[in-house]
């Protein structure tokens, strides 16, 4: 008895030894020192100037000196943002945050993601790029050093590839990845997609008042987190000169606009990803049956670090499996290998690179043709009054008669595609007669008038092209759509507008709850008296808001997620208990339960969700609405008649995005409720007089100051 229990507390004092050990080595990873990270920067030199709401403008002789002074100051305000970013890409953050981080570490390796960025970085991406990537990365490792406090152990130093790599792994995400990989763990075939949030719109010259071009930048995405939007101006003497939003952990221009064009990104939802039911041999589960015969998986171990308690961080090992079409996951219920866009493409951060520097629409088109960002809607407008509409996507290349299936067939080699159509086939509409485009995550088949819109029978199935309305998408057509002289005033109010439209898939599911029959129930009676009132308004004043959009809003996002949505019924009872529970009355003003907060902010908000003025709420414990997603960094851009620049923004809450102790926090939070923007300074003279504090960071700053 004495013998076992030693031999079972040696058991656990080796294992902790070896956990010791193994915590010991990983935050001995990648040392580097301090003073060669400070030294290193010597190479830049790039002139940070805050204007007075924050924002950061950055100047430099060189695109890598504008790059190396982007990340140093968008690292002032979000470090631990970026560094988070470069964790998860790195397939590292289970270290950190623990097991239940392991899952996405799995996905890194499974993808691929650092084999293909070490074998290609080099070759595919030309020096130019490369050197703007290293730039940034070097601002970065500046910053780390200076503030060693904020700094995870292993994480430095941070390198170009992980920009490169950051794009990789995340871009697919964008257009559902993530959902087919929990469609083949839920053993459903086929659900789905949630529809996703953002606007775009474009104005010629001929559909606006007064002949200018006209362009809404209106991404909706998280307010905080790793794809939350930060804005910034940057300017080098190499002619990369943009303005716009901005992801932790990439220094390019996502969308915005430079001195000559702008483009606005919606996320589109085509059908990329095609999965493979695998046949195992029943003798050897280690192949696969391909043409007739048995092929072996191509089979590797990854090692998960994995925090488990205080400091213990221990490597586990995962088997990672790949067959001749690309990535396998082995389930319960079967075996599927995954051949999705933009797979092993490391080329997307040089596309954006090239999208930010083209002067004309022929430069575009050229960054576009490189065909290395996946997916995304792009509505575009520029100074020569070139407005236009593409459905962005890398199609695969099909057999004749390929008939796109949730399963296709794994064991059949010519399913296997190898290239994709060029962007001319893409869904497109340039210069329309009526001189209007427009995008809120709908099919493409509505882009612009009726007369000028695409024709689905002009596009293939075996594209995968979406044929869904989003409410914004019609009111869109009811707004922009019935003006023929648009200006400035009302492309802004068009914009926030509040309602839904009579024929959204929201208002129906209203009309069905005054449907109901009510009988005898008082309380189905009194919600159903309230719910008539509604007019289909959000604006925060609104009495009967509250009642139809918690009602309502869970059942339309049920459908849009492929879940069991709530009996009306029941749906409009709980709506009704809830706003008496915590509101004591059915018609509360809508702005006091739909709120925003910020620090010691908590103010009323228009807007809803899939309404054009967006606002995402997720429900608190109290009973109100807290926004959490929507409209965030918005930009409204223009070119008069001469060709002439000038573009407002406004971010909900400010640059300064986990410093609350900055004056901006928070400091643009109360124009964004009140739907006003403030000046985009693009050029530094117009930036002069709006200068809050302006310093060097490189050769010819106090590098031991900043």
């Amino acid at each position: 008895m004495l013998r076992r229990v030693g031999k079972s507390v040696l058991i656990v004092v080796v294992l902790a030894l070896v956990a010791l050990f193994a915590a010991n080595t990983w935050r001995q990873r990648e040392r580097v020192s301090q003073q060669e990270l400070i030294t290193h920067a010597q190479a830049y030199d790039a002139r940070i100037v805050r204007d007075s709401w924050g924002v950061p403008h950055i100047f430099g002789t060189r695109d890598a000196d504008v790059a190396f002074g982007f990340a140093y100051a968008h690292a002032e305000d979000d470090y631990a943002t970026i560094q988070d970013v470069a964790i998860a890409v790195r397939g590292h953050l289970a270290a950190v945050r623990g097991p239940d981080a392991a899952p996405g570490d799995y996905l890194v390796n499974l993808l691929h993601i650092w084999d293909d960025v070490d074998a290609r970085y080099t070759s595919d991406i030309p020096a130019d790029a490369r050197a703007v990537m290293d730039a940034y990365a070097d601002g970065l490792n500046l910053y780390a050093a200076r503030h060693p406090d904020q700094v995870v152990p292993g994480v430095l130093p941070y390198t170009g590839r992980d920009v490169a790599a950051g794009f990789l792994f995340k871009l697919p995400f964008f257009y559902g990845f993530d959902r087919t990989l929990k469609q083949i763990f839920s053993g459903k075939s086929e659900l789905p997609r949630t529809p996703t949030g953002s606007n775009g719109a474009a104005v010629a010259p001929s559909r606006s008042n007064d002949g200018a071009t006209r362009l809404l930048v209106n991404s909706h995405q998280p307010y905080t987190g790793p794809v939350a939007w930060y804005e910034a101006v940057l300017q080098s003497g190499e002619g990369w000169h943009v303005a716009g939003g901005f992801f932790p952990g990439a220094p390019f221009m996502l969308h915005g606009h430079n001195e000559h064009l702008g483009w606005a990104n919606t996320v589109n939802a085509p059908d990329l990803v095609d999965v493979f039911k695998l046949t195992v041999n029943p003798d050897n589960a280690n192949q696969y049956r391909l043409d007739g015969q048995w092929r072996d998986f191509d089979k590797t171990t990854a090692w998960l670090w994995v925090k488990l308690w205080g400091p213990l961080v221990v490597p586990i090992p995962k088997t990672v499996w790949h067959s001749a079409h690309g990535p396998v996951l082995r389930t319960d219920h079967g075996d599927f290998a995954l051949r999705y866009a933009g797979m092993d493409e490391v080329r997307a951060g040089l596309q954006v690179y090239r999208l930010n520097k083209a002067h004309s629409l022929e430069e575009w088109k050229a960054a576009m043709a490189l065909q290395a960002v996946p997916s995304l809607n792009y509505i575009y407008a520029d100074e020569k009054g070139n407005i236009g509409y593409l459905y962005n996507g890398l199609f695969a290349q099909r057999p004749a008669g390929f008939e796109k299936l949730p399963l296709l067939a794994g064991d059949r080699s010519d399913l296997i595609w190898h290239g994709y159509l060029p962007l001319e086939r893409a869904p497109q509409l340039w210069n329309p007669p009526s001189g209007l485009v427009f995008n809120s995550n709908c099919t493409p088949y509505h882009a612009s008038e009726a007369a000028d819109n695409l024709k689905p029978e002009d596009f293939p199935k075996s594209m995968g092209i979406q044929t869904n309305m989003t409410n914004r998408a019609r009111r869109f057509e009811e707004t922009f759509g019935q003006d023929r002289a648009i200006s400035a005033e009302s492309f802004r109010r068009y914009k926030y507008d509040l309602m839904y439209s009579a024929d959204s898939a929201l208002y129906a599911v209203v009309r069905q709850m005054l449907a109901l029959p009510a009988n005898n129930d008082a309380e189905l009676q009194a919600a159903q008296a309230q719910l008539q009132q509604w007019n289909r308004s959000t604006d925060m004043h609104n009495r009967s808001a509250a009642l139809a959009l918690l009602a309502a809003v869970p059942v339309v996002r049920a459908h849009d997620e492929g879940t069991p949505a709530p009996e009306l019924r029941t749906a409009l009872l709980d709506a009704a208990h809830s706003l008496q529970q915590h509101f004591h009355r059915l018609d509360p003003e809508w702005g006091e339960v739909n709120r925003i907060v910020r620090g010691k902010a908590d103010l009323a908000i228009d807007g809803a969700h899939d309404t054009l003025r967006a606002v995402w709420g997720e429900a608190q414990a109290d009973g109100h609405l807290h926004g959490v997603a929507g409209d965030t960094l918005i930009m409204f851009v223009e070119w008069d008649k001469q060709g002439r620049l000038s573009s407002e923004s406004i971010h909900q809450f400010g640059s300064a995005t986990l410093d609350a102790a900055s004056p901006h926090y928070a400091d643009q939070l109360p124009l964004f409720v009140a739907m006003q923007t403030k000046p985009v300074w693009f050029t530094e003279q117009q930036l002069a007089g709006h200068i809050e504090r302006e310093y060097r960071v490189g050769k010819n700053a106090d590098l031991q100051r900043q």
